[in-house]
């Protein structure tokens, strides 16, 4: 048996300001994705300051999205005002929906915003992927191999009770409760795949195909990257054989395919109009 990595959560005080590696996290992978979005928008000849309200937009429909998700996934109302619940899909959903309605209000194409913001999504998610890390948030299922993590100050613990009572690890009962157990290191994988599905849109960002194409890559990518994830993570949203998570993934992975089908073709001159 190898010994596990031990994770202690990365939390510091400047004064009476107490701060979180999630919460650093999620304001670098915010303004990376802002920045990115921006860049790509200028390269294809759209106006990149219209990212300024969309990004904003995006802030806020993820925290509501992710906290709606949330509820309704633990079928409690009380959950939305938890500080748990950051929940991807119900977010990525939230925010996609906010968005559309900020760039319509600006009387902007949506499509051609959404290739910009694709990319920078896929830059943030792998960004903000490390704040799971940071607070031992979102890992895996029991596992002794290489790299294997044990986060005993995690959000929860990995203790063989929790694991047991929280991710049906049907653990022996021989093994004490309090034993905090190692497992997949899901929150590590997710930023090495959001920084492939980053480089990937990265180079694919001046592509000649009609608006909108990008961004069902995006999609594409997003849903068979987090369908694979859900196979090591610790488990509580079960749907049959498969997680919640994993039917939203393949439901975004097919509407990615309907707008890559849908957006494939253009006129030359016209590769990146409306």
């Amino acid at each position: 048996m190898i010994a596990p990595i031990v994770h202690h959560p990365f939390n510091f005080a400047i004064g009476p300001l107490k701060l979180t590696g999630f919460g650093i996290a999620m304001m670098a992978a915010f303004g990376i994705a802002h920045w990115v979005a921006q860049s790509v928008l200028e390269e294809r000849g759209d106006d990149p300051e219209i990212m300024n309200d969309v990004t904003f937009a995006a802030l806020v429909g993820t925290i509501v999205g992710a906290k709606t998700y949330f509820a309704i996934l633990q079928g409690s109302f009380s959950a939305l005002w938890g500080r748990s619940g950051f929940v991807f899909w119900g977010g990525f959903m939230g925010s996609v929906l906010l968005c559309a309605a900020v760039i319509r209000w600006r009387k902007k194409s949506f499509l051609r915003v959404a290739d910009g913001a694709a990319v920078g999504i896929a830059a943030g998610y792998a960004i903000g992927r490390t704040g799971c890390w940071a607070v031992g948030d979102d890992y895996g299922r029991v596992w002794n191999g290489p790299l294997a993590v044990a986060f005993p100050e995690g959000l929860p613990r990995s203790t063989a009770g929790i694991m047991n009572a929280e991710y049906h690890a049907n653990l022996p009962a021989s093994i004490s409760p309090d034993t905090v157990m190692s497992v997949y290191p899901t929150q590590l994988l997710e930023v090495l795949l959001g920084f492939v599905m980053f480089v990937v849109l990265w180079r694919l960002r001046k592509h000649e195909h009609a608006s909108g194409w990008l961004f069902g890559v995006y999609c594409v990518m997003a849903g068979i990257e987090r369908f694979i994830v859900e196979f090591f993570r610790a488990k509580s949203d079960m749907v049959g054989p498969v997680t919640s998570a994993q039917v939203v993934a393949l439901a975004i992975a097919a509407v990615g395919i309907v707008i890559i089908t849908w957006r494939r073709s253009a006129p030359p001159t016209l590769a990146t109009a409306h």
